[in-house]
């Protein structure tokens, strides 16, 4: 006999108050009553246990049906408190795994490399529907939108797939993207970037290498591949972008940060570090 069986078979007051809602005469009921909180494994199991009465045998389909059940935890945790509490916490971590999944999904931001517009310690939310809904096992996305040039993606690390980087897309697939002394140009026309912040890092100066001849401030020009999106963090001198390791695969992006729900500077106590005035901002 199985300990947790798939399938089983019970009778219990609630599959009973179904069979009165379906008709069945309470001495049908009755002659059930035997059977009450007995759990059978098969529906021979349990038809070689129903009364050999002609109300309960032509009601037979309509009792095995109702009878029949999917991984009963009543089995396996009798105590009804105890089972209903486990319950709630199983459905809700399905109701949490599906919202993240499909939904909504929160993310810390440990890094200032989307300074001014995402600040390090702030909490967004980001829309995982988007750009389309991935449906389980098959890996085939529906609904799908492309992504659009300023658009503020959640994506895996190329180097790391198991940590999520958030940038802004500005370059799309199929375009030529250069940047010469800290401006971008798309196919030769320079973007208009107002959400760009520039602040060298203590110890730079204008003349230091690594911003007059390195990728942070001219690079290119390159022709992004198509299927490929070219991003960088708004704080263009402390952003490990795709200047540095290369494109981002469309099909990575997983969601759109959206809004700030909170905001607490971890460098900070638990008494500061508090910015309140950014909760509920919507990241543009």
């Amino acid at each position: 006999m199985n300990l947790f069986p798939l399938i089983s078979y019970k009778f219990s007051q609630k599959t009973f108050r179904k069979l009165q809602r379906k008709g069945l005469s309470e001495e049908v009921i009755r002659q059930l009553s035997h059977l009450e909180e007995k759990f059978f494994e098969t529906p021979e199991e349990l038809q070689a246990e129903l009364p050999e009465t002609a109300a309960v045998r032509n009601n037979e389909k309509l009792l095995l049906r109702s009878a029949k059940g999917y991984c009963r935890l009543d089995r396996l945790i009798p105590n009804r408190s105890i089972r209903e509490w486990v319950e709630a916490l199983l459905f809700a971590l399905i109701v949490a795994t599906v919202v993240r999944t499909y939904l909504f999904a929160p993310f810390k931001i440990p890094s200032g490399s989307m300074i001014p517009t995402i600040q390090i310690g702030d909490h967004i939310f980001a829309t995982m529907y988007t750009y389309g809904t991935e449906i389980p096992i098959l890996g085939i996305r529906v609904f799908t939108d492309p992504v659009k040039r300023g658009d503020i993606v959640i994506f895996p690390y190329p180097k790391n797939p198991s940590v999520d980087y958030i940038k802004r897309t500005v370059g799309l697939p199929g375009e030529t993207l250069e940047i010469r002394n800290d401006k971008v140009f798309i196919n030769g026309k320079e973007l208009d970037e107002p959400y760009a912040f520039f602040d060298r890092p203590k110890g730079q100066s204008d003349q230091n290498q690594s911003f007059s001849d390195g990728p942070v401030s001219n690079f290119g020009p390159v022709q992004i591949p198509e299927g490929k999106l070219f991003v960088m963090g708004d704080n263009r001198y402390n952003s490990a972008d795709s200047r540095y390791w290369g494109f981002v695969d469309v099909d990575e992006i997983s969601g759109k940060g959206q809004i700030i729900y909170w905001s607490h500077d971890p460098r900070e106590s638990l008494t500061s570090g508090y910015q309140f005035s950014r909760i509920l901002t919507l990241l543009r």
